[in-house]
């Protein structure tokens, strides 16, 4: 026989062997057929199931300040705090895991010499920040302390990075997973135990944005008190003009 007549010959035996199990397998899900290509020309190929996935991603819980600490207190959430160093030293929620998502670059190449400096010269200066990149052993420092069934609650400044974490760990494995909705720089001042030289939402400023608003701070005072003086001292205030402007 040709090959086209025995293509055809293949193609109705399969045809009948597949109505005969949807005839007896009425519940059961569908073949499919797939094709292969083969040399210059297309020949079917043999039944295969389909493929099922049955991996189920967790999904992430964001919450707010107080319902962080209803997780902690009652359900018995792990804090991780994923800052990097600086971050924590100045301030982190007491008996909390640090695990930095993103840790000091002291790369050495040119190119990461030349970022380091205008990152230092300009927002690391202004901001206070260091120079980073991301932490390669993040995940498996998580998986080494903790089993993908821990509660896990993920803490960081602004919300972007313990995001980012919390999607890295949910494609881990790990199933309990929330997040403080915008982070630290948004709950109130005492909501946790803290441990540092500063408030918990005001870690996250340092560098010559610390010095700005501390003269800021006196500036206001100061022009305060001199509205008040001239506000209920107004002869003494225009005597004390007087006197500057003569001096």
């Amino acid at each position: 026989m040709s090959v086209n007549v025995v293509k055809l010959f293949t193609y109705m035996n399969m045809k009948v062997r597949r109505t005969n199990f949807f005839d007896s397998n009425l519940h059961t899900s569908w073949l499919k057929f797939e094709t292969r290509t083969h040399g210059e020309g297309t020949i079917l190929g043999q039944p295969t199931r389909p493929r099922r996935n049955f991996s189920i991603r967790a999904e992430v819980n964001f919450v707010s300040a107080e319902e962080a600490k209803e997780l902690i207190a009652v359900e018995g959430y792990t804090v991780i705090d994923v800052r990097d160093k600086s971050q924590y030293e100045r301030a982190h929620i007491k008996s909390c895991h640090h695990v930095p998502l993103f840790i000091e670059n002291q790369d050495n190449d040119f190119g990461t010499i030349i970022k380091r400096t205008l990152h230092n010269n300009f927002s690391g200066l202004f901001y206070g920040l260091p120079f980073t990149k991301p932490n390669p052993e993040f995940v498996e420092s998580v998986k080494n302390r903790f089993s993908p069934e821990s509660k896990l609650l993920l803490v960081c400044q602004e919300g972007l990075r313990s995001t980012a974490a919390a999607d890295k760990l949910e494609q881990a494995g790990f199933e309990n997973i929330a997040c403080i909705t915008s982070g630290l720089q948004s709950i109130k001042q005492g909501a946790f135990d803290s441990v540092g030289s500063t408030e918990l939402q005001n870690a996250g400023k340092a560098g010559l944005v610390t010095i700005q608003g501390k003269i800021s701070a006196v500036l206001g005072t100061v022009l305060i008190c001199a509205y008040l003086f001239i506000t209920f001292f107004p002869d003494q205030a225009e005597k004390l003009l007087a006197i500057f402007t003569t001096t």
